[in-house]
């Protein structure tokens, strides 16, 4: 049984950081692409970063870019997200995905069941 288990989230002033970590079993972790998606209150899927399968390819929405970096550990089979210099606006259930989310209907997507983003002062 393919398993995404997510955690790191928390509250978070404007400007602090966050590492998400998605602990994945029930599939060969390094053989597939991942991706982080995430659901702003009130408002639908939103994709924001990928990695490919031989962990040597990134992709990030722009509004992430420069400040989020997505990351692989396969010895361990984990996806990271480092999210530095948050905005009020990340503010967001984040889901780790499998596969490579651009270009794909988000929702058919398989995803864990999420860790909470906020960041207010």
């Amino acid at each position: 049984e393919v398993q995404l288990v997510e955690s790191g989230g928390g509250l978070v002033q404007p400007g602090g950081s966050l590492r998400l970590s998605c602990a994945a079993s029930g599939f060969t972790f390094s053989s597939y692409a991942m991706s982080w998606v995430r659901q702003a209150p009130g408002k639908g899927l939103e994709w924001v970063s990928s990695i490919n399968s031989g962990r040597d390819s990134t992709a990030y929405t722009d509004s992430v870019k420069g400040r989020f970096t997505v990351s692989a550990d396969n010895t361990k089979n984990t996806l990271y997200l480092q999210l530095n210099n948050l905005k009020t606006e990340d503010t967001a259930m984040y889901y780790c995905a499998k596969g490579w989310a651009p270009g794909q209907r988000l929702a058919n997507l398989l995803m864990g069941q999420g860790t909470q983003v906020t960041v207010s002062s």
